[in-house]
């Protein structure tokens, strides 16, 4: 049971968008719930028009930012695949509010629930019927020749730095605590959390990392050395990537796939743990491993213990 409640008015963010239809409908019926039972339904600035040009319910709903604060939020139901849910997490970033995932996409690997469930979901958030899990963030800092931070932000997934250029190469040394590991020139490095090594960090070849592993992840990809193989560091080391003057253009920097920075010959990226974790709310205890499983599709016949029924949620 999750105490987070203790907000006098029950602000609950509401993370869709205007642009499928299926959303929509989702939208509103957990917008009219969340009415029903006393909370005030948020809207994200950028999701209150469009929704309300859909439909009149959103019309009078409350926007993020202009009438609530980030920190009066209770918890944020995200209706949407994990691109949404990376959104949902930068909106409430500044924040206590934990994140509760709907899948209305393909694979939708950080939600929590699909589709499906989305009514006993609301039903669970509205009895505060949830667990918190604090998943690991990195903090990334761009620094320049003269090592002076020229950029700061935050990833929950991956810290990807790679070439601008689709015809050149980068030029990097991969430093760990100040100290120099290699240099190799590739197409860029992806530094990757747990939460991350089912994402960007999978299909350049990274371990999948469990959860419950506090570690980052350091994958080269297409490096032209003999050691660029992946990495994995505990969670209280520091991971730098350095653009070598001699690299022919420029690389950029990308986090989640929603942030990015150029980053000119000389700079230098550097990516640690960060103080502040990002909070999933979770409804059911499963094993990581049946997750792995339910969202990859992955062949388990002939194990002899027992198996994930189908009407299981992951």
């Amino acid at each position: 049971m999750n105490t987070a409640g203790s907000h006098s008015e029950r602000n609950i963010l509401v993370v869709a968008h205007a642009q499928r239809a299926d959303t929509v409908d989702a939208a509103e019926r957990v917008v009219s719930a969340l009415r029903a039972a006393g909370a005030t339904p948020v809207l994200a600035p950028g999701d209150a028009g469009p929704l309300a040009a859909e439909r009149a319910v959103f019309a009078s709903t409350a926007t993020l930012g202009d009438d609530v604060d980030v920190r009066d939020l209770e918890l944020a139901i995200v209706l949407g695949g994990d691109g949404t849910i990376l959104r949902a997490a930068e909106l409430v970033r500044e924040g206590t509010a934990p994140v509760l995932g709907i899948n209305m996409g393909h694979v939708g690997f950080l939600a929590e629930i699909e589709r499906d469930d989305m009514d006993a979901a609301v039903g669970r958030v509205i009895d505060l019927d949830y667990e918190v899990e604090e998943r690991l963030a990195l903090h990334v800092e761009v620094r320049d020749a003269a090592d002076a931070v020229i950029y700061e932000t935050w990833a929950l997934n991956e810290a990807t730095v790679e070439k601008a250029s689709r015809e050149r190469m980068l030029e990097v040394v991969i430093g760990v605590d100040g100290r120099p590991l290699s240099s190799f020139g590739c197409d860029g490095v992806v530094v990757s959390t747990p939460t991350g090594s089912t994402a960007y960090n999978f299909s350049a070849g990274g371990p999948v990392i469990w959860p419950s592993v506090q570690a980052i992840s350091v994958v080269p990809l297409s490096a032209h050395a003999l050691f660029a193989k992946p990495l994995v560091v505990g969670p209280d080391h520091t991971v730098s990537i350095d653009v070598l003057e001699r690299t022919a253009g420029v690389g950029i920097l990308w986090c989640d796939g929603r942030r990015s920075h150029e980053l000119p010959p000389g700079a230098r990226v550097v990516v640690c743990r960060s103080e502040r974790p990002v909070r999933l709310a979770r409804l059911h205890p499963t094993a990581f491993t049946d997750r792995l499983v339910r969202k990859f599709q992955l062949p388990v016949a002939g194990w002899r213990g027992p198996t994930i029924a189908s009407g299981d949620v992951p």
